[in-house]
């Protein structure tokens, strides 16, 4: 969205009009002048005021809180029980894009019939992407019948009620913020994990884990003519504007370009020369030399692989890591621990066999299983299943092979695979290891500790942290980048975690073979963390359940918390649209 406004200067200070004011923006003074020409480009959550929903209604006992976008935690989105009236309600006021986010998922409580396809009432349709189809604005849908993927179109005319179906996905606040918001709505979301310790600065109160309503704050941001910086204009500045879009040349300001923006850039635009508009603030190398106003060349844009691991200790908060596949450093193994018989299976290996240690006893209601002690040691061999008599009649189950490692022999032994109990790893291989090396050799997760730091880096993190898992392998998207002014090296820095906007610059690239690339350790933050495994978890098969315990065995009952029906969602309150003092009046 792009829009040139004029600044017509009503400040209303009683009954006198301003020619100019000036006014704090995060620390910096902008003055806004009559006849001051800014180009908007778009319209920002700067906050969220939040009430505790109870009972359909917000609380009466509940002071409104002020939450940042930063604000730790991760929340569940509330379906908003108030339909959609059409397709063009949908796409104005809901988010719908390219990234994760931006697919949201609705259904019709009545069929809806097209050319070649009857789309029934209460099927999830994901709306993709908006476009022009045959001279018509419609929406790019697919829905999953039976297995099977559909895809068809919605013009934007489409009538009928439409309804949010329920999301089972997590969210930071801030992701919240961008893209769970429709417009002129509040949004009701259930805190998941609040991944902090509880104390007295935190607003909301202790042990709270119910449901917010969440109203938006809004923030104007442009760009002006002698500025290379966005300007983000609060939604309670009281100044009157004039839409003269339609006869001003807006080419003649800057451009701000997001990292994704960048990074959906065709192939062939690069390498570019770009000047930073908004820098990442935190003081991790590259994001130090990252400030406002620098030059710098982005070489290409492309996939890597990075590895995810997570400090081991018993407390929280853990430290996570993104670890390159470069990283020099080197590690030895440390033992892991299985909860159940089922993860000995999963973590076993064809190179190596898995030596282990039971630390809990476990009784067997089978004569033909065996049953373990504290201490006893086993050579896990493989799956395999097994007759077993249960009241009164042969049943075949799921079992693991061992070996019992005795005094002096070896002893073939089964345990059932619902079986749980807990096992220790005993490590035989005092090697040290490369991290690609481990990769390629051993199952992850993997326990690890460094051995040999990093000596290509000036200070290695991973060092100082007493105990690693090795999580997963994740591919994310990087820009490569370097500065014109010293290109001795160029960085790798992330697109999806890096807060950062640019503008490019008419500038010829010098060097189009990048310098010497510099891999670091990314320190990444606990809401991260749970992002990064999401989206990577989405795209992989989760392993099979482990066979349950036979109810009848079972010693004492095991209550589950039953699910939330639809009827017991609260209905998200009708609001209307947020009033910006700072009105965008026609021409």
């Amino acid at each position: 969205m792009t829009q040139a406004i004029l600044c017509s200067a009503s400040f209303r200070f009683g009954l006198k009009t301003w020619k100019c004011s000036i006014y704090e923006m995060f620390g910096n003074e902008c003055c806004l002048s009559t006849g001051e020409v800014i180009k908007v480009i778009g319209f920002k959550i700067n906050k969220l005021i939040a009430s505790i929903w109870e009972n359909n209604e917000v609380s009466p006992f509940s002071a409104k809180v002020e939450l940042p976008l930063n604000f730790p935690g991760l929340y569940k989105v509330v379906a908003d029980k108030t339909p959609y009236v059409s397709v063009e309600e949908i796409t104005r006021k809901v988010s719908i894009g390219p990234t994760r986010f931006g697919h949201p998922c609705f259904y019709s409580p009545e069929d809806i019939k097209l050319g070649n396809l009857t789309v029934k009432r209460g099927e999830q349709i994901t709306f993709n992407s908006v476009e022009e189809v045959d001279g018509t604005m419609a929406v790019n849908c697919g829905l999953v019948r039976n297995n099977q993927s559909h895809s068809f179109t919605l013009p934007l005319s489409q009538e009928g009620k439409f309804y949010e179906c329920e999301d089972d996905q997590i969210y930071t606040l801030k992701e919240i913020a961008e893209w769970k918001i429709p417009k002129c709505r509040n949004r009701i979301v259930k805190l998941s994990n609040t991944l902090h310790t509880w104390d007295c600065s935190n607003p909301l109160p202790e042990n709270f884990d119910g449901c917010l309503v969440l109203t938006p704050v809004y923030e104007v941001q442009a760009v002006m003519k002698f500025r290379k910086d966005i300007v983000h204009i609060l939604s309670d500045l009281d100044v009157e504007v004039k839409d003269i879009t339609d006869c001003y040349d807006i080419s003649s300001f800057l451009q701000p370009l997001s990292l994704e923006d960048v990074f959906e850039r065709t192939s062939k635009e690069f390498p570019m020369v770009a000047e930073i508009m908004e820098g990442p603030s935190g003081s991790q190398k590259p994001y130090n030399l990252l400030h406002t106003g620098k030059e710098i060349i982005i070489y290409k844009k492309y996939q890597a692989t990075r590895v995810l691991a997570s400090e081991i200790r018993s407390d929280s908060p853990k430290r996570h890591f993104l670890i390159p596949l470069s990283y020099k450093g080197k590690f030895k193994r440390r033992p892991r621990e299985f909860p159940t018989a089922y993860d000995l299976e999963i973590a076993r290996s064809e190179k190596e066999q898995l030596h282990v240690v039971a630390t809990k006893a476990f009784d067997s209601p089978h004569k033909e299983l065996f049953s373990v002690s504290v201490g006893d040691q086993f050579l896990v061999q493989q799956c395999q299943t097994s007759e077993v008599l249960h009241e009164g009649r042969k049943k075949v189950i799921d079992v693991l092979a061992c070996e019992q490692i005795l005094s002096d022999t070896y002893k073939k032994v089964l345990l059932p695979m619902y079986m749980e109990g807990g096992f220790v790893e005993v490590i035989h291989d005092k090697k040290q290891h490369q991290l690609s090396e481990i990769c390629k050799e051993f199952r992850l997760p993997f326990n690890v500790k460094v051995s040999v730091r990093d000596l290509s880096v000036e200070e290695d993190v991973l060092a100082a942290v007493p105990g690693l898992q090795l999580e997963e392998e994740i591919t994310d998207s990087y820009l490569l980048v370097s500065s014109p002014s010293s290109p001795v090296e160029s960085w790798e820095i992330p697109v999806y975690r890096l807060n950062m906007s640019v503008h490019l610059l008419s500038k010829d690239v010098q060097a189009v073979v990048p310098p010497a690339t510099k891999t670091t350790v990314e320190e990444i933050s606990e809401e991260q963390y749970y992002m990064v495994r999401r989206y990577e978890n989405q795209t992989l098969h989760p392993p099979p359940r482990p066979p349950k315990k036979p109810a009848t065995l079972a010693a004492n009952p095991v209550f589950g918390v039953p699910k939330d029906g639809v009827s017991d969602v609260p209905q998200a309150p009708k609001v209307s649209c947020p009033i910006f003092s700072l009105s965008l009046l026609p021409s």
